[in-house]
């Protein structure tokens, strides 16, 4: 019967030396991959942290170099039109006061009811008109007429002292009356017209009126009416050819 020998105490203790460094060094491989690791990520943050503004900057310089390069380019392009649209003003001034009258003239708006008189193409005067009322009259189906004010470029063709008017036939209709004969005494109306008249052509004056609180309204039958004071200041600083125009 064989006996189990004793083991050597010695070959113990070295085996059990062995496993407790080979623990010993996995802890200290671990806690040195550990702390590498953190060490890693430590720099990795620092990098990111100096990189990531830096990178921000560059887009930044980049986005304002580029506005600046397209900003350049608009404020050349807008210079070229200013000049351009400053030649064709200067050439646009040229030709409008190539084609002022030397003369006086007068300006009359009949949408807001104004005139201006120029003389020497300075403004001297400026006040309420009246212009046409764009009333349509009707005589039955043939008949029928718009009072509305002629609208362009005119001249004066005749002026006359104590105006006399001669009614048309749409004065007689409007009040209800037979027309009568071309030449009825009916027809001629003095002190209507105030003390002047400068005729425009086609039946169309400008003249005094009796109605002078209407003045700055569109109730003409297409003449143009002023006050006493400024139908008198228009005859006597406009001739015959002295332009007028209406819009």
């Amino acid at each position: 019967m064989k006996t189990n020998k004793p083991l050597n105490l010695k070959l113990l203790k070295n085996i059990h030396n062995s496993i407790t460094l080979s623990k010993y060094n996995r802890l200290i491989f671990y806690t040195i991959s550990r702390h590498t690791k953190q060490y890693n990520l430590y720099i990795l943050s620092l990098v990111l942290l100096i990189l990531i503004p830096l990178s921000i900057r560059g887009i930044v310089w980049m986005t304002i170099t580029n506005n600046n390069k397209t900003l350049q380019v608009e404020e050349i392009q807008l210079t070229s039109v200013k000049q351009m649209l400053t030649k064709e003003i200067l050439m646009l001034d040229k030709k409008l006061a190539n084609k002022k009258p030397k003369s006086n003239y007068l300006v009359i708006n009949s949408s807001s009811n104004i005139f201006r008189l120029y003389k020497n193409n300075e403004l001297v005067k400026e006040d309420k008109c009246s212009t046409g009322s764009y009333i349509l009259l009707k005589n039955g189906e043939d008949q029928q007429w718009m009072f509305k004010t002629p609208k362009g470029e005119f001249k004066i063709l005749g002026k006359t002292t104590s105006p006399v008017w001669k009614k048309p036939d749409w004065a007689f209709i409007e009040e209800g009356l037979p027309v009568p004969s071309l030449n009825h005494h009916s027809r001629y109306e003095s002190g209507v017209l105030g003390d002047y008249a400068l005729s425009l052509g086609n039946g169309y004056l400008i003249h005094g009126t009796l109605y002078q609180r209407f003045l700055g309204l569109p109730v003409t039958h297409g003449c143009i009416r002023l006050n006493d004071e400024n139908l008198e200041l228009v005859y006597r600083s406009l001739t015959t050819g002295s332009r007028v125009y209406i819009y």
